[in-house]
């Protein structure tokens, strides 16, 4: 008797294991089952919310709005772009590498949309709305300390590439810090691209920072540049140049701003100074003439910035000299071209950002790292190459490369008709003109925002906590005495 109760015992507790998976997969199933009736207060709300409000709302960057039930019933038709995974927009493979802020649609919540449309779009009761997250007005950072106006831009209808030169002087009552510099494109989304540097003035050094003239076309040659910086007054009073800080402005069409961890980026900034918009870049604009009014955003910091970010491009235009586009950047009309570049780095760093940059004939993208005992670091992978969508690509957490490692950038471009994208009917040859940053010629680009590596940096985590100090003792690096890289200067005086 004994003997069989022990048994049914043994029998029940080996039966345990069996019932929890079979409990665990019938909430799983009901959690994914699709309502028989689909609502948008009940079921798409809390989805357009996570993932689509963000840029489809009033006063944000998309065309239309998404944010009542009577805006989302009158763009319901436009539901194929998700349907086909084209909104919301995001290039980079999840399964090969997650960023932070990446907004991708699971294939319940696709259907649950295509079914909401399907069977005519119903409301749903009002009071099951949740209340629409609060968003601030002309940033998706938060409310700037201080927003400066960029000179407004007159484009002519119907054209395209242009380029400029741009000065926004600043002033301020004592040298600061700012966690984040982020530009805020116009609200006609016809800015396709910035560059923008910090020119450091010593206060005794220069008298006026508003003084000159503030726009002129982009110039290729050195001597029209020089010639621009002394009509923009850009020297000190005495002749001579100031620091020149690059990179600390930057805009791709959908890249929010991305503050970081404190401690971690963030700049000096000086009580007088410039934001140097070397390469404004203006794309296409429709049938009316308009007026481009965009604005740069400083978000101060209480704390200087113990570690700066560092960065290297690989492929056109490399920093370093030793790592081009290979083979050429030669793309015959009708082929496919598939090209490189690599860069074996010198010390042990930890990577924050990367930017992958191509043009209108781009097909995919992917870059990872090789460390010298043969294993991948796998950094982004971008099998449907999208033009108008080029993010800057904010790791979860650091991730550590060590010293001999070889980055490894991979491109594919289609100058073929079946390119949808290609500028040209029939296909053209298409180079990278030394450069050119025109839309109808190529570009291949594989940028790295980088810190010098310190033990746990691979578990600072970059989304969850922003008051998240950086690792011990960063205090007292001096990365300008020691960069971790050669060819990539932290702060080189121009001309350039």
């Amino acid at each position: 008797m004994r003997q069989s109760k022990r048994r049914k015992y043994n029998t029940v507790f080996l039966l345990l294991p069996l019932v929890a998976f079979f409990l665990l997969q019938s909430a799983c199933s009901n959690k994914n089952e699709i309502p028989a009736t689909v609502t948008y207060t009940e079921h798409i709300a809390p989805i357009y919310y996570a993932n689509c409000d963000v840029c489809h709302r009033p006063g944000g960057s998309a065309h239309f709005s998404l944010a009542s039930y009577e805006d989302a019933r009158k763009n319901g038709a436009s539901a194929y772009v998700v349907k086909e995974k084209i909104m919301p927009p995001w290039p980079a493979d999840p399964h090969y590498t997650e960023f932070v802020g990446q907004r991708i649609l699971s294939d319940h919540d696709i259907k649950m949309i295509q079914k909401w449309v399907d069977e005519g779009m119903p409301e749903g009761p009002k009071d099951k709305l949740t209340p629409m997250p609060n968003y601030p007005v002309g940033s998706i950072v938060g409310t700037p300390d201080m927003r400066i106006p960029v000179p407004p831009v007159f484009l002519k209808a119907n054209s395209y590439d242009k380029f400029l030169l741009i000065k926004v002087p600043f002033q301020l009552p004592a040298d600061t810090f700012a966690s984040l510099v982020e530009f805020e494109p116009g609200r006609n989304n016809v800015v396709h691209h910035v560059n923008g540097d910090m020119v450091k003035y010593d206060f005794d050094k220069k008298k006026d920072v508003f003084a000159g003239e503030q726009v002129f076309p982009f110039p290729w040659d050195t001597a029209t540049l020089l010639q621009d910086f002394r009509k923009m007054n850009l020297p000190n009073d005495d002749g001579t140049y100031p620091v020149l800080q690059k990179s600390v402005v930057n805009y791709l069409p959908g890249v929010f701003g991305q503050k970081y961890p404190e401690g971690i980026g963030g700049f000096s900034l000086p009580r007088k100074g410039v934001f140097l918009l070397n390469d404004m870049h203006y794309g296409f604009t429709n049938k009316d003439d308009i007026w481009d009014s965009s604005y740069i955003n400083i978000f101060f910091s209480k704390t200087p910035p113990s570690r700066p970010l560092q960065e290297f491009q690989i492929g056109t235009l490399s920093s370093f000299g030793n790592a081009p586009v290979l083979p050429d950047l030669i793309i015959l009309p009708n082929t496919v071209k598939q090209v490189y570049s690599k860069f074996t780095i010198s010390k042990d760093i930890s990577i924050v950002t990367v930017n992958p940059h191509m043009h209108l004939l781009g097909k995919s993208f992917k870059a990872y790292a090789v460390q010298p005992n043969g294993d991948t670091i796998k950094l982004i992978s971008i099998p449907r190459w999208d033009f108008n969508w080029q993010y800057f690509y904010t790791f979860k957490k650091m991730v550590k490369v060590p010293a001999g490692s070889t980055i490894i950038a991979e491109g594919v471009y289609d100058n073929t008709k079946e390119n949808l994208n290609n500028p040209f009917s029939p296909p053209q040859l298409v180079t990278d003109q030394n450069g050119s940053m025109r839309a109808t010629d190529e570009m291949f680009q594989f940028i790295v925002s980088y810190l010098p590596y310190k033990e746990g940096d691979e578990n600072i985590s970059l989304e969850t906590n922003p008051t998240l100090k950086g690792a011990e003792g960063d205090e007292n690096i001096n990365l300008e005495n020691n960069p971790p890289l050669k060819g990539a200067p932290l702060a080189p005086v121009f001309p350039r």
